[in-house]
């Protein structure tokens, strides 16, 4: 837009109107510029003017004429159609069109800034030594790599050293507020970055910070929040009193309602109201609701604390220098404590209070609970209980990120390369700590657990199980459209992997599931300068996201190749359907006892509290009111559907590889 200097018939209707200028030179205004749209307005230095015409949404259902009202302005560029109202201090800022600002007490940019990117938090280890620091490109992936892996020196100044120049190019010192943007009855907002279709109604403070907003996906900081050196990230709400110090924001969170939060990091669709945060890794999907929780020095994702929920990350020695890992779906009761360090496996439940370090990470699906002091592992009881079934169900169903450039990579998958390595490694040391074990004994110790000897060999089944449902599933999965099989060439092509990456460790990199070597190409590809921008990195994650299906069958491929001797596209077609087979008897042995799991809901005990002004009647005719039957229950029903389809799929599956066999008899030996 081309500006021009006010004429002075422009100067004196302003002046008219209350208006007054530091210097009406510096002053310099867009061609349709209309001075009866500003009133009572002072002007310092260097100020541009848009065009001030039409009307503009406050928020819902309020509506204002355009225009410049009883403000005071201070080295600005304010684009068209914008709506600014009762700023005691606007300086230092660039102002898009379609914004609205009113009853605000400053709004200023004081220096250079970075806005919060760039600011170190110290995460995981109080004490220091995995500092990361925000930005607005920041992932949950990028964030692990360079938070746990310090142990390549190389790797972290590289990486460090990229996310830094990308910082640097948000340093100015001028203020942006992008189109779109609602801010209201804010008494303070000092050197921040504010993205586009942002709300921000009655904050308290927000200081060195950035607000990444889009139309897709606006973010909302509420009522009483006050922030300090922060990112916040497209559709997230903040809001109710949270205090944020050196926090980060990703997308989808919800925070408030007090949380009290600093050097911590939430990612997408985490939850956290009421608790306390401190150098906390919150992964995607973390939860935390309740005032009395504190989470400290932990690595989660998809994670839910319970009320009272405790950690300690020190031993009066060296100071706050633990840190605890608890892995993906994991879950704490009320009031349990965890003495740092320790390291709790995937999908598994705490209960109690434990003062020993612990590493429960070779067994997923397990209870942790506490016997007379004693911190006992029950391997594998998790596996069929409702609880997990509806996490893995409402997960992705809860994905609340509607920005269109989704940052965090997430798998979803309940059975995957990882989760059944950890599987195969619980198999092999139930096995040796039933060889070894006197039956004598009542109890085997491994890494600071205790574990009923008679569990050992029946847990190993139930892990057995959960092998031969994956295995199936992938099978299933890999043959595809069976309407469209030709031959058991056909068959054979389809089940090869043809891919060298996938086999040996898989790793979750805190919401993505990945072969870890092909970590380790991005690590190299990042330590030899081969990749030199944020954006560069991204695209490396992304790769590797989009190819987990063909990782996950190279892994799987040679999983089966251990157990039977070859690889999947070799097997004979008896072999294959001996497969299948398993996969539906244990899938849906599986679903019962997860429906046996829900029938507890229903018995005679949880109606306890209910009819509480009647008899044995009363009671039951009000638990159905309030809760519905087994039989008709939602869940329930979803598992039994689940239980036909998956028998019904085996079946035609099943009838199209005999039929194929029949067409192209096998070669025998």
């Amino acid at each position: 837009m081309n500006y021009r200097q006010l004429t002075e018939e422009e100067i004196s209707r302003l002046l008219s109107r209350g208006c007054v200028a530091e210097n009406w030179n510096s002053v310099t205004v867009g061609e349709e510029f209309d001075p009866s749209a500003i009133y009572n307005t002072r002007f310092y230095g260097k100020v541009t003017l848009g065009r001030l015409t039409g009307k503009i949404s406050i928020e819902e259902g309020i509506e204002k004429e355009c225009g410049i009202y009883n403000c005071s302005i201070s080295s600005c560029e304010i684009g068209d159609n914008v709506y600014l109202a009762d700023i005691k201090d606007l300086s230092n800022y660039r102002i898009e069109h379609d914004v609205a600002v009113c009853n605000v007490g400053s709004l200023i940019t004081t220096g250079e800034s970075t806005f919060g990117n760039g600011t170190k938090i110290e995460i995981l280890n109080e004490a220091g030594g995995r500092e990361l620091p925000l930005f607005d490109r920041l992932s949950s992936q990028i964030a692990y790599m360079t938070v746990l892996y310090r142990h390549d020196k190389v790797f972290i100044e590289r990486m460090l050293s990229i996310i830094r120049s990308y910082c640097e190019t948000k340093r100015s010192g001028y203020g942006l507020i992008e189109s779109g943007a609602r801010i209201k009855d804010t008494p303070v907002i000092r050197n921040v970055l504010i993205g586009g279709y942002s709300n921000i109604f009655g904050a308290g403070l927000l200081e060195e910070g950035t607000v990444r907003s889009c139309r897709e996906a606006p973010v909302l900081i509420g009522t009483g929040v006050v922030a300090r050196k922060f990112v916040i990230l497209s559709g997230s709400v903040v809001d109710e009193g949270a205090l944020l110090e050196k926090c980060f924001v990703g997308q989808g969170v919800r925070a408030g309602r007090q949380l009290s939060a600093e050097n911590s990091a939430f990612f997408a669709n985490s939850e956290a109201f009421h608790s306390e945060a401190c150098s906390l890794f919150a992964g995607p999907y973390s939860v935390t609701h309740h005032k009395s929780t504190l989470l400290i020095a932990s690595l989660v994702s998809f994670f839910n604390a319970g009320s009272g929920t405790n950690q300690s990350n020190h031993m009066y020695k060296l100071g706050p220098v633990h840190q605890g890992i608890l892995e993906r779906g994991s879950k704490t009761g009320s009031f349990s404590y965890l003495l740092l360090p320790c390291h709790l496996g995937a999908y598994s439940v705490v209960m109690g209070k434990h003062y020993v370090n612990f590493d429960s990470s070779d067994f997923p699906f397990s209870y942790i609970t506490e016997e007379k002091g004693r911190t006992e592992l029950t391997p594998a009881m998790n596996l069929f209980t409702v609880g997990t079934r509806r996490d893995i169900e409402k997960w992705p169903a809860r994905d609340r990120r509607k920005d269109p450039d989704k940052l965090d990579l997430i798998h979803f998958d309940l059975f995957n390369p990882y989760i059944a390595g950890r599987i195969k490694n619980a198999i092999g040391i139930l096995n040796e700590l039933s060889g070894k074990t006197e039956k004598s004994q009542n109890y085997v110790t491994h890494k600071g657990l205790s574990i009923q000897r008679l569990l050992l060999k029946a847990t190993r089944k139930y892990y057995e199980m959960a092998l031969k449902i994956y295995i199936g599933q992938e099978l299933v999965e890999r043959i595809g459209d069976m309407d469209s099989l030709a031959s058991v060439t056909d068959l054979r092509h389809r089940l090869a992997s043809g891919e060298d990456a996938g086999n040996g460790d898989w790793l979750d990199i805190s919401g993505m599931f990945t072969p870890a070597e092909k970590i380790k190409e991005l690590v190299d590809y990042v330590k030899t300068g081969q990749a030199v921008t944020v954006d560069e990195i991204h695209q490396c994650l992304l790769s590797i996201f989009n190819n987990y299906k063909r990782y996950a069958w190279t892994w799987c491929a040679d999983l089966i190749k251990n157990q039977t001797g070859s690889l999947p596209e070799n097997l004979p077609v008896e072999t294959l359907i001996l497969i299948i087979e398993d996969w539906k008897a244990n899938a849906v042995k599986l679903n019962n006892m997860i429906a046996r799991d829900a029938e507890k809901e229903f018995d005679q005990t949880s109606r306890t509290g209910f009819g509480i002004d009647g008899g044995i009647d009363v009671r039951d005719r009000d638990f159905n009111a309030v809760r519905g039957d087994y039989e008709s229950n939602r869940f329930v029903i979803g598992l039994q559907k689940d239980s036909k389809v998956i028998g019904e799929k085996a079946g035609r599956l099943i009838s199209v590889l005999e039929k194929v066999k029949q067409k192209t008899p096998e070669a025998k030996d």
